[in-house]
């Protein structure tokens, strides 16, 4: 019998995080609270968004849309990267949110160090940008989910690949 395989990753669903953003986009132009604020949400680049308004308190209300748009989608807030409230052009604010998109070396080394002291008879293989663990038995993988779930890494861990 071959054996049976998952990967573990950090990182969203590109999609999904698209649709949060266009919908809060929307709601921001649409709410009453936003108007003639200039208040906007949209990507910068393919890692990054930025929110704009014309104070600070509506630049993080914006974001605070965008955060409960991203949780309605399922998308990780661990994957956000916020930034404070800055300065922009004509005495306007912004906030920068980088998504990220790898898994941190130090969270994976964790991940791997945890899964082999749980003492599953399973192999484990740092592959630098995701995980990779292979066993015989399905119920072990099942149970090395479980495990990894069970812990609260910052990252957005995703499994996949399941073989």
């Amino acid at each position: 019998m071959a054996d049976s395989s998952f990967d573990i990753s950090a990182g969203i669903d590109r999609q999904e995080a698209d649709n949060a953003l266009n919908q809060a986009a929307r709601e921001v132009t649409t709410r009453f609270d936003f108007k003639n604020t200039g208040t906007t949400i949209t990507w910068q680049g393919d890692d990054a968004i930025r929110v704009h308004s014309s104070t600070d308190d509506r630049a993080l209300a914006a974001l605070d849309v965008l955060k409960d748009k991203m949780v309605k989608r399922k998308v990780s807030l661990k994957a956000l990267d916020v930034g404070e409230p800055e300065p922009a052009a004509n005495a306007t604010s912004k906030i920068d949110v980088a998504l990220r998109t790898e898994m941190p070396q130090d969270i994976a080394k964790q991940i791997v160090k945890q899964i082999k002291a749980s003492k599953l008879k399973v192999n484990v293989t740092n592959m630098g940008d995701h995980i990779r663990v292979t066993s015989k038995s399905r119920d072990l993988l099942q149970e090395v989910i479980a495990l990894v779930k069970a812990q609260d890494y910052d990252a957005p861990i995703t499994f996949g690949n399941y073989k």
